[in-house]
C-alpha cells in the first residue's frame, strides 16, 4: 500500500519522481482546456474519497479537477457529513470507505486522524493537511521553483514567520532534496522540537534573507484563532513581514512564495505578492499538477 503520508516518509527517489512527472503532465496540457481529459486516463473507473474536515479552496478544487482530468470520479465529503470520529471510529470509517472507492484524501485537524485512517484503510491514503503538515503544498513548491530558476538541491530557501505545518513539510524536504532551509521568526513560533536539525535559525530577517534564492512566508493567523490570539500573533511578526526592503536584501533573482490565502499587507506586501519576482499563482497552479502525480504514484499508474 503506497500511502503520501508525509515528505520524509516517501523514499527521496519517488519524491523526485513525482515532480518529474507532474511536470510532465502539465507540459501535456498546455493550450488545453481545463476540463479537457488527459490523453492518458489512468483513473478511469476510479471513485476517489475527498474528506474535509477544514474548509479548503486550493486543495478542494484541485484535487477535484485532476480526479476528473484522470478520468476519474469524486466523492466530496466534509466533516459534518462524516463526523470522523465522534460516532463510528476513524478505523471503521477507513474499513467502510475502503469498500467504495479506490483512493482517499482527508485534510483534517490531527495527525492521529490521518494516521489512524491509513492503518486501517485498504486503499491509499493522502495528506491533504494535518495541523502538524502540509506535503502535498510543499511538492507544488518544490516543482514551482525549479520551473523558474532550476534544481532545488544546493539552493538557499528562508521562511519568514510562524514555524507551522506549511514550514515543518518544508524543513522534510530539505533534506529530501538537498537544500539549505533558514527559519527567521520569533521564538515564541519556532517550529517543533522534532525538526530540529533540519534547518537553522537566525532572528533577524535581513540577515536570514542574504544570498536567498526563495524566500517564502504563510498567514500569520488560522481561520480557527480567536481574536485575542489574532492580535498576540500580529505583534509578534510584525518585524517578520516579507517587504520589499527584505526582498530587496535576498539574491537578485530570489523569487518570492506564499501556499495562500494570503492576508494582503499583513504577512507580505502587496507589492511583493504582485511583483516580478512572486511565483504564488504558479504555486497555486502546480498543486494541480504535483497532486496529480501524487495519486498516480499511490495508484501504480
Amino acid at each position: 500500500m503506497k500511502h503520501f503520508l508525509d515528505i520524509h516518509q516517501t523514499d527521496p527517489a519517488d519524491l523526485r519522481s513525482i515532480i518529474n512527472d507532474a511536470a510532465a503532465m502539465k507540459a501535456e496540457r498546455i493550450g488545453r482546456p481545463r476540463g479537457a481529459p488527459d490523453d492518458d486516463q489512468p483513473l478511469k473507473d476510479h471513485m476517489v474519497a475527498l474528506i474535509f474536515e477544514k474548509p479548503s479552496t486550493r486543495t478542494r478544487v484541485s484535487f477535484d479537477v485532476g480526479v476528473r482530468q484522470m478520468g476519474g470520479q469524486t466523492m466530496v465529503l466534509s466533516g459534518a457529513d462524516m463526523q470522523l470520529g465522534h460516532g463510528e471510529t476513524i478505523a471503521d470509517t477507513a474499513r467502510v470507505l475502503s469498500r467504495y472507492v479506490d483512493l482517499i484524501m482527508i485534510r483534517t485537524f490531527e495527525e492521529a486522524t490521518l494516521l489512524e485512517m491509513a492503518e486501517y484503510a485498504s486503499v491509499p491514503v493522502i495528506n491533504g493537511l494535518t495541523n502538524r503538515t502540509h506535503p502535498c503544498q510543499i511538492m507544488a513548491d518544490i516543482m514551482t521553483f525549479e520551473e523558474h530558476s532550476g534544481p532545488i538541491k544546493g539552493k538557499k530557501v528562508v521562511w519568514s514567520g510562524d514555524g507551522n505545518n506549511v514550514f515543518a513539510s518544508f524543513a522534510h524536504a530539505a533534506k529530501s532534496f538537498d537544500f539549505e532551509l533558514v527559519f527567521t521568526g520569533p521564538p515564541t513560533l519556532d517550529p517543533e522540537s522534532a525538526l530540529d536539525g533540519l534547518y537553522t535559525t537566525e532572528r533577524d530577517p535581513n540577515k536570514a534573507v542574504e544570498g536567498a534564492d526563495l524566500v517564502v512566508t504563510d498567514t500569520w493567523v488560522s481561520m480557527h484563532d480567536p481574536q485575542s490570539a489574532r492580535e498576540r500573533r500580529h505583534n509578534q511578526l510584525r518585524g517578520y513581514q516579507v517587504n520589499d526592503a527584505l526582498m530587496a536584501k535576498a539574491k537578485p533573482d530570489a523569487l518570492f512564495m506564499h501556499c495562500l490565502p494570503a492576508h494582503r499587507d499583513d504577512e507580505v506586501t502587496s507589492s511583493v505578492m504582485d511583483g516580478p519576482r512572486s511565483v504564488i499563482f504558479d504555486e497555486a497552479e502546480n498543486r494541480l499538477h504535483a497532486q496529480k502525480s501524487i495519486m498516480r504514484w499511490c495508484l501504480d499508474k
